[in-house]
């Protein structure tokens, strides 16, 4: 309410006040309304109304002001002054106003602390968050010395999902507040002190999912770094009590120095990050010192990741074609489609680039291409007459979707092949742990005449129920079992027994990876049917492939026109 208003408000409080006077005091009087009368009312009724609008004007005023410094007052708590006191003028003149006042401070105090903390601190651990890591590692940087020794501490839980997956989220939630609390043991048992006394406190946070980080500001040396990390998963190893269970993760962690590594918040974090990396591949539940040469590996590794992406768009995949042959007559029962990368700096194999593509998700366009390729090429063979099948690798993240299956089942018959002519081969391990979605898919391209191999065999575990429940009909002999076959007696009867349990299943047994002719021999005596490797013959593309089968003696085949 303004001055000018309550000015109004004083005045026309006076006005009646003193018509009210008036009239009470003809009455009192009885004089009626004569100008005598009139003018003693009068007279009586403007002292009356003078009064009356001199406190009326002193009490409004007082008022006024005192909601003026409270609108001064609610402007600074606009600004973020929410802890200097309610003036005391507020207090006198308008007492209620002035107790609503402090507890709107007090609650707008308390919901800003809240949002505070909900944006700057991880509500399972209570550690610091990304952001907050960040803001608050990156002003301490910029305090240190230049020539002084600092240390950053990727850590990656291991086998935390794992722990999720059993026991719940809620388990997981307990289990990370108390690996927040064990870093903070370690923080507080490594905590150094700075060149001029003062403590030198560690910042810990938690970055994401299972992923924390330690940034301790003052280290000796590259020992000292190594010192707190193997002290860091010394703590981690240890078993948590999560409700009664007994948990045990460990942790992979990585090291970044400074300034050997880098300056900056960010040079430490990738540098950590690539150190902590190292330590998962080089089997987990370890320490990793950042180097130079895991800068390189890095960047070869986006190198390829770019090559390949640029490939997939411009579509630079060919198969490649290895025969198998009967054992007992030589005759070529089928081929082995390879997939092959035309790079600039020559032909890649898989086991370049597979890897990198199942890690990006290029896997599935590649996939897709080869499902298209090998139905054109399928369509291609049986217009002119080839009879040998053609067995293609399923890759582990196509075999998680029975949607690959059904699309390839429908580009054999948009494509006119025949799906006798292909052979699905699955890995040992991916065929025990596919879901029934996709043995439902592959059992559907079996009934239109596919066959289905598992590959492998013999390196990973097999459940033989389940082995007798898969569409399967031919099963291949890991190169393991066959490496040493011709010069070892323990090997031939570990391959003769594995080629017997084969048989047991009604499926064929096929050997690949045979290098010489001792093997070849070998395997055919102890009655592996099919043969595959070196010693026969190695990938080639089609054209060369075309080639090699009809200059064989035991096959006739036409000599069509190939594209290259």
């Amino acid at each position: 309410m303004t001055g000018h208003s309550l000015r109004v408000r004083a005045i026309a409080f006076a006005l009646g006040a003193g018509a009210l006077v008036f009239i009470l005091a003809l009455v009192a009087t009885g004089a009626g309304i004569t100008p005598d009368g009139a003018g003693r009312a009068l007279i009586a009724a403007t002292i009356c109304g003078a009064m009356c609008w001199a406190f009326a004007e002193h009490t409004l005023a007082g008022t006024a002001a005192a909601l003026d410094t409270a609108i001064q007052r609610l402007r600074q708590a606009a600004d973020g002054d929410l802890t200097a006191p309610v003036p005391e003028q507020i207090d006198r003149a308008v007492p209620g106003l002035a107790q609503t006042m402090r507890e709107l401070f007090d609650q707008v105090g308390s919901n800003l602390n809240s949002a505070e903390r909900l944006a700057l601190f991880d509500a399972v651990t209570g550690l610091p968050n990304r952001l907050h890591f960040r803001r608050t590692c990156d002003r301490l940087l910029e305090t240190l010395s230049d020539d002084g020794s600092s240390a950053l501490f990727f850590i990656d839980l291991d086998r935390f999902k794992l722990v999720n997956d059993t026991l719940g989220h809620a388990s997981g939630d307990i289990l990370l507040s108390m690996v927040a609390q064990r870093l903070r043991d370690v923080a507080g048992r490594f905590a150094g002190m700075a060149d001029d006394g003062s403590a030198a406190h560690p910042l810990i946070g938690r970055l994401a999912g299972d992923e924390f980080t330690l940034f301790f500001p003052v280290v000796s040396d590259a020992a000292d770094a190594l010192r707190i990390g193997h002290g860091i998963h010394a703590e981690l190893i240890q078993p948590f009590d999560v409700e009664g269970q007994d948990v045990r993760i460990g942790a992979s962690v990585g090291v970044a120095l400074r300034p050997r590594h880098g300056q900056m918040l960010a040079e430490l974090m990738r540098a950590a990050d690539m150190a902590m990396y190292r330590a998962k591949g080089d089997g987990r539940s370890r320490v990793a010192l950042y180097t130079d040469e895991m800068a390189l590996a890095a960047e070869t590794r986006m190198q390829l990741e770019r090559d390949l992406r640029d490939a997939v768009e411009h579509d630079a995949f060919s198969l490649y074609f290895q025969p198998q042959i009967a054992a007992k007559d030589g005759r070529v029962v089928g081929a082995e489609a390879l997939l092959r990368w035309r790079h600039a700096d020559g032909v890649r194999l898989p086991t370049e680039f597979i890897a990198c593509a199942e890690e990006t998700g290029l896997i599935v366009k590649i996939g897709n291409r080869v499902v298209d390729e090998v139905a054109e090429t399928i369509a291609r063979w049986a217009r002119i007459g080839i009879e040998q099948r053609m067995a293609v690798n399923i890759s582990p993240r196509q075999i998680d979707h029975a949607t690959f299956f059904r699309r390839l089942r429908s580009a054999l018959r948009a494509a006119g092949a025949p799906a006798g002519l292909l052979e699905l081969e699955i890995s040992e391990t991916l065929a025990m742990t596919c879901s029934d979605d996709v043995i439902s898919a592959i059992r559907a391209l079996r009934e239109d005449g596919a066959t289905v191999a598992i590959d492998d065999f013999g390196t990973g575990y097999s459940n033989l129920a389940r082995l007798r429940e898969l569409p399967v009909d031919r099963v291949k002999l890991d190169t393991s079992i066959v490496e040493h076959v011709a010069v070892r007696t323990e090997a031939r009867a570990i391959a003769q027994a594995v080629i017997g349990l084969i048989h047991g299943l009604g499926c064929t047994a096929v050997a690949e990876g045979i290098e010489d002719e001792a093997q070849r021999d070998v395997l055919r005596v102890i009655g592996c049917e099919v043969l595959q490797g070196y010693a026969i013959a190695p990938p080639m593309d089609e054209v060369t492939f075309m080639r090699w089968v009809a200059a064989q003696p035991s096959i006739r085949m036409p000599r069509p026109a190939l594209r290259a």
